[in-house]
C-alpha cells in the first residue's frame, strides 16, 4: 500500500459522496501546455442563484530533475498567490512548501511554511501560518497491513491554546475501505465505508453524529456506475430525503462534460432544487 497522509484515511467514500455532482453553478475550466512546460488553467464559475462570476487564472512550471515546482496564481477577487514547492532533493520523501498570497487594495496578506514527509509506513506533515495566529498544525498517518491510524492538531502559538484535535481508525484494501473519524475536540464522530463491488460498479455511505448539538444521526448512501470506459453516473441520497444525481461524460479525448443534481424530495414542488453543470478542456 503506498504511503498515506491523515486526509487520505476515508477519503474514497468522501470522494464517492461528494465529487461529480456540479451543483449551483456553471462551470468551464481549460488547462494548456506549453512547448516549455509551463501549464496554465484559466477556470470560472457562474453562481445559478446571484448570476456572479468568479474565475482564476493559473500557471504551473515544475523541474522534475530538481523536484521544484513553481505556482502562481491570480483570481477575479484580485487575490495574488504564489507557491513554491520542493520536493525528493534535500532528502527522499521529504517535500518544503512556501505559499504566499496577497490581496492588494486592502493589505491583505498570508504566507504559510509547510512540511511533509513520507515513508512506506508513515506520512508526516507540519505547517504554521505566519499571519494567522501564528498557528502551527500538524498531521501523522501510520499504515501497516491495511490497518490506518492517524491524528492532527492545530496549536495557536499566540494565545497557547490547542485549537483543534481530530483522530482516524480505518482498514483499507484494493477491494473496499472503512474509516471512523473523531474531529472537531471529539464532539463529532463519522463513520464511512467504500466498496468496489466490481469494475463497473462503486458503493459507499457515511454516518455522523455531532453529540453536542444532540441531532439525530445523519446518514448519506451513494454509488457510482461506469457505462464504458468514457461515461459514468452517480446517486447519493440522505437521510433528510436530499437526492443528488450526476452524469459524467468523456465527450473526446481532452473534453469532459458532467451534469448534476441535488432535488429535495420532500419538497418537490418548491423551487428549492439545485442543478449545475461543468466542462473540462485539456489540451
Amino acid at each position: 500500500m503506498p504511503p498515506i497522509v491523515f486526509s487520505d484515511i476515508g477519503k474514497a467514500a468522501s470522494d464517492l459522496l461528494g465529487k461529480d455532482f456540479p451543483v449551483g453553478s456553471i462551470k468551464l475550466e481549460t488547462k494548456t501546455t506549453a512547448s516549455n512546460g509551463v501549464n496554465f488553467t484559466v477556470s470560472g464559475a457562474k453562481d445559478n442563484k446571484t448570476g456572479g462570476i468568479a474565475g482564476e487564472l493559473k500557471t504551473k512550471y515544475a523541474d522534475k530533475a530538481r523536484g521544484l515546482t513553481l505556482t502562481e496564481t491570480w483570481t477575479t477577487s484580485n487575490v495574488l498567490s504564489a507557491e513554491v514547492e520542493l520536493a525528493d532533493s534535500l532528502t527522499k520523501g521529504l517535500k518544503l512548501n512556501l505559499l504566499g498570497s496577497l490581496l492588494p487594495h486592502a493589505g491583505t496578506k498570508n504566507a504559510k511554511v509547510s512540511l511533509e514527509y513520507k515513508q512506506d509506513a508513515l506520512a508526516t506533515r507540519s505547517s504554521i501560518d505566519l499571519f494567522k495566529g501564528p498557528i502551527a498544525t500538524a498531521d501523522l498517518a501510520l499504515n501497516h497491513d491495511g490497518i490506518l491510524f492517524g491524528a492532527e492538531t492545530a496549536y495557536d502559538l499566540a494565545s497557547g491554546n490547542v485549537t483543534k484535535y481530530n483522530f482516524a481508525f480505518g482498514y483499507a484494501t484494493r477491494e473496499y475501505a472503512m474509516a471512523l473519524h473523531a474531529a472537531n475536540k471529539l464532539d463529532t464522530f463519522a463513520g464511512s465505508y467504500f466498496h468496489k463491488v466490481n469494475k463497473e460498479l462503486e458503493a459507499g455511505g457515511r454516518a455522523t453524529w455531532d453529540r453536542k448539538s444532540g441531532a439525530n444521526v445523519s446518514l448519506e448512501l451513494a454509488a457510482k456506475y461506469a457505462l464504458d470506459k468514457d461515461a459514468f453516473v452517480k446517486a447519493k441520497i440522505d437521510n433528510a430525503g436530499k437526492l443528488g444525481l450526476g452524469y459524467t461524460q468523456v465527450l473526446r479525448p481532452g473534453v469532459k462534460a458532467s451534469l448534476g443534481g441535488v432535488f429535495d424530495t420532500t419538497r418537490l414542488g418548491e423551487n428549492v432544487h439545485k442543478v449545475g453543470m461543468s466542462i473540462v478542456l485539456d489540451a
